[in-house]
């Protein structure tokens, strides 16, 4: 699966890493002590100095250039960091999104994963036109959203808010067995660094839950 950005997204300095995983068995549970250890790794960490890590300050630069206060919606990385600080715990949801909050807590990279079933065509990020509909994960009504939004479509539908809130109507959930994962890029983040946080997701998921890679990680 390729991932086109536009023009547009690219002089904002949007990159993608992404691959895909096929045949996984989902499930809950087995990632609890790769969990755990992220969570001893970071749980005594002073959120105060973590504002001032140069990859949660790009992403906190970018949100800024987009019209997101990052003091009010945490960049997934530092909310994740700041998550384990203040509970000592991450979320449990299933084993694949835990491999992605696994990722993004240990490199501070957004991981998106997507349920390849539910996508039409090919997808691509582009600045919205305003008028679209967003299917907030947990939110019964959609959102309209306003011009000018860096998101991630397919042929039919909102994926994801660039690059923070993921659509529910392409989320994973215990039956999903064929993943698109997404590592988003902004300046001043090392693409290595974007790539290697979706090869932690890829690593994890075929430990643990099966599948076959279908190509190495590209970059969009």
């Amino acid at each position: 699966m390729n991932i086109i950005v536009s023009e547009d997204c690219k002089n904002l300095g949007i990159f993608v890493a992404h691959t895909e995983v096929l045949g996984v068995n989902n499930s809950k549970g087995k990632l609890e002590e790769d969990m755990r250890k992220v969570e001893e790794m970071y749980s005594q960490e002073d959120p105060e100095k973590l504002k001032l890590n140069p990859i949660v300050r790009a992403y906190r630069d970018f949100y800024w250039k987009i019209g997101i206060d990052p003091t009010k919606v945490r960049p997934a990385g530092e909310a994740l960091r700041r998550r384990i600080n203040r509970s000592g715990k991450l979320p449990r949801i299933n084993d694949i999104v835990d491999a992605g909050n696994i990722a993004s807590s240990s490199t501070l990279v957004p991981i998106g994963i997507y349920d390849i079933s539910k996508i039409v065509g090919e997808p691509s990020i582009v600045l919205s036109k305003g008028g679209e509909e967003f299917y907030a994960i947990g939110k019964d009504k959609p959102e309209i959203l306003q011009k000018g939004i860096p998101i991630m479509v397919d042929k039919e539908k909102v994926m994801h808010i660039y690059p923070h809130r993921d659509s529910k109507i392409t989320s994973v959930t215990d039956t999903t067995r064929d993943i698109l994962i997404v590592g988003a890029g902004v300046p001043g983040v090392p693409q290595e660094l974007v790539g290697n946080a979706v090869n932690i997701v890829v690593e994890l998921v075929l430990k643990y839950l099966g599948g076959k890679q279908t190509h190495q990680v590209v970059f969009s």
